[in-house]
């Protein structure tokens, strides 16, 4: 039996009651389908915090290191609202994505059949909508140098923060997006801020080379991105695949979620670069909501974006296709078969907690797959 090594980062808030019922997930595969799943539990953000005074030790940062996969909950809270930059509970998730050089954030923004009206745009806008934002993670303004703020004189301050790309960083995340692109619709529309920008206008040409030179086959369109967030709003279904830098995707993708009717129906992955000798990724896999802490503990929390990026950890980790694709059909009928959680919820559905959700999807699955 093989053995795929999963480390596991609850995290703060609702992470810890979101986590177990993917962990369901697991042990109905290891059960049943001899899928050998070994799983290990570390701290980070808040709650390394309160354990390390850091937001990650670096024996979890070494154990995340060692495994096949990430799985990473939600980080956060009003509790740690006055610690120190350096050490606050999104500086975990910053140096996991760093040391791991998880360059490829994937985003995609699905709106499923049976919460299509519950977007804030027409039904007919969204229903069937399927993008996928691929952003580039561990460069541009987030990690440039100088980041700083100083003083002046005269009561006066400078804060900075610096946009960077190197070559390297744009030409591995437009192959990337490319890539994807020919198991989608073949469609690549580039984002960045070239009018404005000396780093757009970089990211622009990058990209039309490498398309030209090694992706002529999949069709390349060119977005300021500041409108894309307007097309993204007025006739998101005309996208399938963006690739945009660090700042712009964090925006756009945010975006791209809401149109789907709730942030917390989606999952996300964190890629670094294919192992040379293995073939294999760092990867990382996240939903795209933060720790929702005013209602951690509650057991009201919405696990389906949880559960979505374990599909997509089975799908770019694991290569089980056939579960991934199990997994996201047994999401699928529970919505169709009118089970919400309070922030889907909708006139004519039955209100379900967390766990009674994550049974829901774990017995659909099941039967999904036969076992």
């Amino acid at each position: 039996m093989s053995h795929r090594k999963l480390f596991l980062l609850p995290g703060d808030g609702i992470g810890p009651e979101i986590t177990e019922e993917f962990v369901k997930v697991i042990s109905l595969l290891n059960d049943k389908a001899s899928a050998g799943f070994e799983i290990e539990r570390g701290l980070v953000g808040g709650a390394a915090y309160d354990a390390h005074g850091k937001a990650i030790s670096d024996d979890d940062m070494a154990r995340a290191m060692a495994a096949d996969a990430v799985m990473f909950a939600a980080v956060g809270g009003p509790k740690w609202d006055n610690v120190a930059y350096d050490v606050r509970p999104e500086a975990g998730l910053l140096r996991l994505r760093k040391d791991l050089e998880l360059f490829a954030n994937l985003r995609p923004a699905i709106c499923y059949a049976a919460l299509a009206a519950s977007s804030s745009l027409k039904p007919e806008l969204v229903e069937g909508l399927d993008i996928l934002i691929v952003r580039e993670l561990t460069g541009g303004v987030y990690f440039g140098e100088p980041k700083e703020i100083i003083d002046l004189g005269n009561g006066q301050q400078r804060a900075i923060d610096t946009q960077v790309y190197d070559t390297y960083e744009i030409e591995r995340i437009a192959a990337v997006a490319f890539e994807l692109a020919r198991t989608r619709d073949n469609r690549v529309c580039s984002m960045e801020k070239r009018n404005v920008m000396k780093s757009g206008l970089f990211w622009n040409q990058v990209v039309t080379r490498v398309h030209k030179e090694k992706f002529a086959d999949v069709e390349l369109s060119h977005m300021l991105a500041d409108a894309g967030g307007m097309q993204l709003v007025r006739a998101p279904k005309q996208f399938d695949v963006i690739v945009t830098d660090n700042l712009f995707g964090d925006m756009l993708s945010d975006v791209a979620a809401m149109l789907t009717g709730s942030l917390g129906m989606l999952p996300s992955a964190s890629l670094g670069a294919e192992d040379a000798v293995t073939g294999k990724r760092k990867a990382m896999y996240e939903p795209v909501h933060g720790s929702a802490p005013d209602i951690a503990g509650q057991g009201v929390a919405n696990p389906l974006a949880m559960l979505a990026s374990f599909a997509m950890c089975l799908r770019y980790s694991f290569n089980m296709i056939e579960e991934a694709e199990a997994l996201d059909a047994a999401i699928a009928k529970v919505l169709d078969d009118g089970l919400r959680t309070g922030d889907i919820m909708a006139p004519g559905c039955r209100k379900v907690g967390t766990s009674e959700m994550g049974d829901a999807v774990v017995a659909a699955f099941a039967a999904t797959l036969g076992v």
